[in-house]
């Protein structure tokens, strides 16, 4: 599906330090290796979309990046912090990154309010107040902040998944990473979650997004990404993946999809 968009304003990224390092990154499940000698550096600020069929590994890689999955071999250095077995190391790099999920995964016995504002006054102990103050602030963006004392089963798809966004926020995180964050949803609802991506791509925040968009991708992404069998095929801008892909999987991907 394709989205009616304006275009992110151009960057000077080349002068942004590398935010993402990723090295020779493997992962297995079992005997199944879900990711096979991955490497890439993205860089602050930088607009990442990751396209793939299913299985290709490329949400296990995102998730490799918060460490809800662990890497097996290879290296992962988020905003110069490494991945390791470090509960320090982790608990800071969980504090930088925010994770927005296909399925939302927002409390259903907590208030849209409650669910925004438990990881600041718990993990950052931000007064009740404050933390409020920040969720209203964050449903004003996402627009909807007359949602704010509802409950998750009261709201549409495109709702909640745009209070999952401000729950994200809510944490100030450097990097946003999103898996398939409209897949779950009616057509008519996805409109309204990528328009608030996009205002977040605007605001300079680092995305990295999982998504078969093509208008998101085509406008917002400062780089595509093609992942199949667990392996990096090809990348580039997007004026380069759709007028002039290379590899002769990645031309029949575009082709099955667009």
């Amino acid at each position: 599906m394709t989205t009616e968009t304006a275009s992110t304003p151009a960057r000077d990224l080349e002068s942004m330090d590398d935010i993402i390092i990723a090295e020779n990154v493997d992962k297995w499940f079992g005997d199944f290796q879900a990711l096979d000698d991955i490497s890439m550096r993205i860089k602050e600020h930088e607009i990442v979309v990751v396209l793939g069929p299913s299985g290709s590994g490329k949400s296990t890689f995102i998730r490799c990046l918060n460490r809800l999955e662990e890497h097996d071999a290879g290296r992962i250095v988020i905003d110069g912090i490494e991945m390791n077995d470090d509960v320090r190391n982790l608990n800071a790099i969980r504090s930088e990154v925010g994770m927005v999920f296909q399925q939302f995964n927002l409390f259903p016995h907590l208030s849209v309010m409650n669910n925004i504002t438990l990881g600041p006054r718990k993990v950052r102990r931000m007064p009740k107040l404050d933390a409020d103050a920040l969720a209203m602030q964050l449903l004003e963006r996402v627009g909807i902040p007359e949602q704010a004392d509802k409950y998750p089963a009261q709201l549409s798809g495109g709702q909640q998944q745009r209070v999952a966004i401000a729950r994200a926020l809510a944490m100030q995180p450097k990097i946003m990473l999103f898996d398939e964050p409209t897949s779950a949803l009616d057509p008519e609802m996805i409109k309204e979650v990528l328009d608030v991506m996009q205002e977040l791509a605007r605001s300079g925040m680092t995305m990295i997004v999982v998504t078969h968009e093509m208008g998101f991708a085509r406008e917002v992404a400062d780089r595509l990404i093609f992942f199949d069998e667990g392996s990096l095929v090809e990348e580039g801008t997007p004026q380069h993946f759709f007028e002039n892909p290379q590899e002769e999987r990645t031309k029949l991907f575009l082709s099955q999809i667009l």
